[in-house]
């Protein structure tokens, strides 16, 4: 097996000054797989990312040669591998520019601004930069993972952040008279103001305009053909108009290469001005990429044919019609194990590991010379396993690494599982089918769900689970976009069958590999979305989360269902938002309806509405109980606005309204009567207060509190009418009216009233209402009229001592008078009641 596998040393070249070392790994063989790359523009993406290509319009190409798949604007995607993902038909206007995002999505915009991003299943999202941009037209573009920034036709730059289709945001004016020579963007997660910056090659000097200011670097090294900034965006590589290649800092205050690049025999111009890494450049044409080291060293590279560089964070890779190479500076762990002649640690230690595996006593004895330094030999063996590109090394160097562990007392090995974790994910996304040759670097830097969804967008679904699986990541987004995409492309049949099993399907693994954790929502609306509502109601049943289901209910206008769904929660506001919503979209009529044909199963619902309705919309709540048929609950509801009122005309309306509703209830003709008579009071006294000229209120009055107000007005006989009209009884009326006269102090008419006719409440009344309002005087008048027996403690109430006592004379009562002698007030009085007892002997 070794003699079949290179060593790493093989790939490595040494800079001229013999420090540095740069490889070129030969990922995948593609010969025959893309097209001639010279005849197409291409977008490469990064962290092994796939490429994009489109025949370039600004060169003629023979028909025969170019292929079926270039006659029309299509826009191909490989896989770094050569593989064809997907081929997309362009049909809106000339394309400007295409890139690739964060998450792996193919962005293309044209000249009219309108962009779609395009996953890779073909299915996409379409903006536009606004009617403005339209009118004006757009002429370039550069398009970075999280954005981009078109340059108009009136020479503005519009910045677009995110996806999300948001609207464009004008940066400073560069004051532009011609579109720059070249141009590049510096992305908000590279610049340390956390804003886009971009540079433009104007004249013979730089111009960086961000959102706030254009600021020109006036330098004069111009005009530049290429702008190329590196991937921490500290540095920037410019190549002018004569061939010089310059690397500056991104403030313009650090020089730190230069290089003459007409001095290389090439038979073509410069194609691309690309970063390996953050240290080295990598400069294309034809057939040669030339790396370009810090100081001006170079290496040179010769392929068949065009080359396409995309740059990495720690390298570049290079695609030519044969081959996909990944040109990097060799890590300096993987330096440290395998540089000739080494005598670090980690050589050491995989020099005793290869002794040991030959029963060589050397491995004791190496072991024994780095005892000291062991712990960092074997992390550094770990690091280079995550270095190598090639499974044998890997497992050669973890073995060393093992090997160097097991004599140290105390070590850690989460390092050692997370490498090995690491190293069989990647070797498994490099395999040509699936052609995704990241890095152990990129790896980290972008985590493991960021591979695992881009192995989801590609449909390789169950890679990507068995990797959730194997890292103990919830595989909850990858069985989403399964199920999504298993629903998409089954065909709906007619019939319950077909979707029952489908749903049994897609419930079966998430039972398997969900953990409970799916939501079964997200796939009913994707069934929802491309028409199969019956899977997307049988998709709900298990979604355990009413707050998730009712949604989609109601999106899918299964009205009866979610609101079931939501009463059952439990949940009130769940059930108010149901009912708000079906309110708001539903006829009244049918709203009530639903909520009716309900029974018992809705009544919780029902319940909410008229709590709702009682507090927030009277007049709904007068309607539910109309549809309803609920008679006594609107009568109630009219008196309970009736109560609220301050018009007179309305507060009879709504009365009457009641006495309607009771009158159409069989069990409530005394309620409708008591409505009758309350109307009838409310016109009196309505007309009673015309009369009176409003100096007097009577609306809303009781019938004996209206009594007494005609009596306090001096309208007697408006009194006596009411009586009549209402049967007031006469005691009650006689009551009412000593009460009213009295608080009038109207003494002639009270008599006048006590001698109309026979008391019905007696005439001992009259005395003690006078005597409690203070009226004793008047009160004695009406002592006399009263039963014998009861006089003596009436005139003594009236504090007339000596009519009690004359009182007790004529009936002859001798004891009586003296009592009153003994409960006298004073002296006086007792020898006036002497004289009277003195008389009777």
């Amino acid at each position: 097996m070794e003699s079949m596998v290179e060593h790493p040393t093989t790939a490595w070249d040494a800079m001229p000054d013999g420090n540095v070392f740069y490889r070129r790994l030969q990922l995948y063989s593609i010969a025959g797989k893309v097209p001639n790359l010279n005849d197409y523009v291409v977008a490469g993406c990064r962290n092994g990312g796939p490429i994009a290509l489109m025949r370039d319009p600004s060169k003629l190409v023979a028909i025969g040669r170019a292929g079926p798949a270039s006659s029309r604007s299509q826009i191909q995607v490989h896989s770094p591998a050569g593989e064809g993902i997907l081929l997309l038909n362009w049909d809106q206007g000339r394309i400007v520019r295409f890139g690739w995002t964060y998450d792996e999505r193919l962005a293309v915009l044209n000249e009219e601004g309108t962009y779609r991003l395009y996953d890779l299943q073909g299915e996409y999202q379409q903006f536009s930069l606004g009617t403005e941009a339209a009118e004006m037209g757009i002429i370039d573009a550069r398009i970075h993972e999280n954005g981009f920034v078109a340059l108009s036709g009136s020479l503005a730059l519009l910045e677009v952040k995110d996806w999300e289709g948001v609207r464009p945001l004008t940066l400073a004016n560069p004051a532009l008279t011609e579109p720059p020579h070249a141009w590049a963007v510096i992305p908000p997660d590279q610049n340390i103001s956390r804003h886009v910056e971009v540079l433009l090659s104007v004249d013979n000097t730089i111009i960086v305009v961000d959102n706030l200011e254009s600021v020109d670097q006036r330098i004069s090294r111009g005009p530049f053909t290429r702008v190329s900034p590196s991937p921490n965006g500290r540095l920037l590589a410019l190549l002018n108009s004569h061939g010089l290649l310059w690397v500056v800092s991104t403030d313009f205050q650090r020089s730190l290469a230069e290089f003459d690049t007409q001095t290389v025999s090439a038979d073509s111009p410069v194609s691309q001005v690309e970063w390996c890494g953050n240290d080295a450049i990598l400069v294309t044409w034809n057939n040669l990429a030339l790396l370009v080291g810090p100081s001006g060293d170079t290496l040179r590279y010769l392929y068949f044919g065009a080359v396409v560089a995309v740059t990495e964070v720690d390298g570049v890779r290079v695609i030519s019609r044969d081959v996909c190479d990944l040109i990097q500076k060799v890590p300096a762990s993987t330096l440290s194990v395998f540089r000739p002649g080494s005598t670090s640690p980690a050589a050491i230690l995989f020099d005793a590991w290869e002794s040991f595996t030959q029963r060589s006593p050397k491995a004791d004895e190496s072991i024994r010379n780095i005892r000291p330094d062991l712990a960092a030999a074997v992390n550094e063996c770990i690091d280079a396993a995550g270095c190598e590109w090639e499974p044998y090394w890997q497992r050669k160097l973890l073995s060393a690494a093992k090997f160097g562990w097991s004599f140290l007392d105390l070590y850690n090995p989460n390092d050692f599982v997370a490498m090995g974790q690491a190293l069989r994910v990647l070797n498994a996304v490099h395999y040509y089918e699936v052609g995704m040759p990241i890095t152990y670097l990129q790896y980290q830097l972008a985590s493991p769900l960021h591979l695992i969804s881009r192995l989801t967008a590609r449909n390789l679904h169950l890679l990507a689970l068995r990797i959730s699986t194997f890292l103990s990541l919830k595989a909850d987004v990858v069985l989403k976009h399964w199920a999504s995409m298993k629903i998409a492309r089954s065909k709906p049949m007619a019939g319950d069958d077909k979707d029952q099993e489908l749903c049994q399907l897609i419930v079966d693994k998430f039972g398997k590999f969900g953990n409970g954790e799916v939501n079964y929502a997200d796939i009913a609306r994707r069934a929802w979305e491309v028409g199969r509502g019956g899977l997307a109601t049988k998709l709900l049943d298990h979604e355990p989360r009413a707050s998730n289901q009712v949604p989609l209910l109601l999106t899918m206008k299964e009205d009866r269902l979610a609101l079931l769904k939501a009463v059952d929660s439990g949940d009130t506001d769940l059930v108010y938002h149901v009912l708000l919503h079906l309110h708001k979209h539903l006829s009244l009529g049918d709203f009530f309806r639903l909520i009716e044909d309900g029974g018992q199963s809705l009544a919780p619902a029902s319940r909410l509405l008229q709590v709702y309705a009682r507090e927030q919309n009277k007049e709904m709540l007068r309607d539910f109980y109309y549809s309803d048929d609920r008679r006594v609950e609107s009568a109630v509801l009219a008196l309970e606005e009736a109560s609220r009122m301050t018009d007179q005309a309305a507060v009879i309306t709504s009365v009457k309204a009641a006495e309607k509703f009771f009158s159409e209830d069989k069990d409530r003709h005394f309620e409708a009567k008591m409505m009758d008579e309350n109307a009838r009071l409310l016109a009196v006294q309505q007309q009673l207060e015309k009369d009176v000229q409003g100096n007097a209120k009577f609306f809303s009055l009781s019938v004996s509190e209206t009594i007494r107000a005609c009596v306090m007005n001096g309208m007697s006989n408006r009194a006596d009418r009411v009586k009549s009209d209402f049967k007031v009884p006469d005691k009650r009326f006689w009551h009412i009216k000593l009460r009213a006269l009295i608080a009038l102090r109207d003494f002639e008419a009270l008599e006048t009233f006590a001698r109309s006719k026979r008391s019905p409440i007696g005439y001992e009344v009259f005395v003690r209402q006078l005597v409690e309002a203070g009226h004793s005087r008047e009160a004695t008048t009406y002592v006399v009229r009263c039963d014998a027996p009861k006089r003596v403690e009436l005139y003594v109430l009236c504090n007339d001592w000596q009519a009690a006592g004359r009182e007790c004379k004529e009936r002859g009562d001798k004891n009586g008078l003296e009592q009153l002698k003994r409960r006298c007030p004073n002296s006086l009085i007792a020898r006036d009641l002497e004289r009277l007892a003195t008389s009777m002997r």
